[in-house]
């Protein structure tokens, strides 16, 4: 009889980064100021990311952007998502209205504090490379701007 082994370590290659960003702007301007400062084209997703819950179903907004050049594949993901709660009254004055409160639930509950996740994924570059050359023209240019005011 063969015996066949598995080493966990074959699986446990991380093969994209996630970069926490803390912000109160909303999600359309931080995707557009994204492409204005990095050389991305995030796009709105048809389809949010959807995740069950015990309180019912959370949507969390979803940008992306795939980039030819390296190979690699980016993600603005929201973080915080609302349930709605739909309480109707059926007697008296709202009968029509709903005056549910909706739950605040989280994509990933440690980070409660973080608003969005860039997720950075790639099969051709390393992963390191593309985020330093990415990030390290956003600085050089703000930079200048600080050098020219």
């Amino acid at each position: 009889m063969a015996l066949h082994k598995l080493y966990i370590e074959e699986f446990d290659e991380i093969d994209y980064q996630l970069i926490a960003i803390h912000t109160t702007i909303e999600d359309y301007r931080l995707a557009y100021m994204l492409n204005k400062n990095l050389p991305v084209l995030f796009a709105r997703s048809k389809e949010d990311v959807q995740i069950k819950t015990q309180q019912g179903i959370a949507y969390f907004p979803l940008f992306d952007f795939e980039c030819p050049i390296h190979g690699a594949y980016w993600s603005l993901i929201g973080n915080q998502g609302d349930i709605p709660a739909s309480k109707g009254f059926k007697d008296g004055l709202f009968t029509a209205s709903d005056l549910g409160i909706a739950t605040r639930v989280y994509l990933l509950p440690e980070f409660k504090k973080v608003n969005f996740f860039v997720k950075i994924e790639s099969d051709l570059q390393p992963l390191n490379e593309i985020i330093k050359s990415s990030f390290d023209s956003l600085f050089s240019r703000h930079r200048k701007n600080k050098i020219n005011q």
